[in-house]
């Protein structure tokens, strides 16, 4: 797995170019890596929403849940599907619109310093396999591509937006995915 530093963009994933980023003020200062779940809607897996979400085409009419989130201007590096497949919104250097109002380590506004990856998942059910397997190879390749991304720059959304968010919830299990990067 390789991250090309031209274009910042994943070999190994599929990309779906998001209009949800822009630049960063610093494109050497990348060094923290979050965490996130995702489904949609809200505990169906598969199908098209969570990257029409990201590229700004989701419908409204399709589900209840989309009516309150069809207008968000969101997106995330990089989405893992419960199968392990990768689709890649936004280039790694640049700034993509995931963590919203969010601070570490006393630092304001996390998507300025950070790598956002989605999960497909819910906080209420473990994800798969697969998806630890390829966050952890993914988690390498960025590490080895973004030195100030190492074991203790990792956090979940619920970390940088405490009260706010709880992704990627309690069935993350942290200690297989650390054990993962060794």
């Amino acid at each position: 797995m390789y991250i090309d530093p031209t274009t910042g963009r994943l070999d190994e994933a599929t990309y779906i170019p998001s209009p949800n980023h822009d630049e960063r003020a610093n494109p050497t200062d990348i060094g923290l890596l979050v965490i996130h779940g995702i489904s949609l809607p809200p505990g169906e897996f598969g199908g098209p929403y969570i990257s029409a979400l990201f590229t700004n085409q989701l419908d409204p009419q399709v589900h209840e849940y989309f009516q309150g989130i069809a207008a968000l201007h969101v997106s995330a590096h990089l989405l893992i599907r419960r199968d392990g497949s990768l689709i890649q919104y936004v280039p790694f250097h640049l700034r993509a619109w995931h963590a919203g109002k969010s601070c570490y380590a006393g630092r304001d506004g996390c998507n300025d310093f950070s790598i956002g990856i989605e999960l497909e998942g819910t906080d209420d059910q473990p994800y798969e396999p697969a998806q630890y397997t390829q966050l952890g190879a993914v988690t390498r390749a960025l590490m080895q591509a973004y030195p100030g991304i190492t074991r203790d720059r990792i956090a979940g959304h619920c970390d940088v937006a405490p009260g706010r968010k709880t992704d990627p919830g309690p069935y993350f299990d942290w200690a297989y995915y650390f054990s993962l990067l060794a």
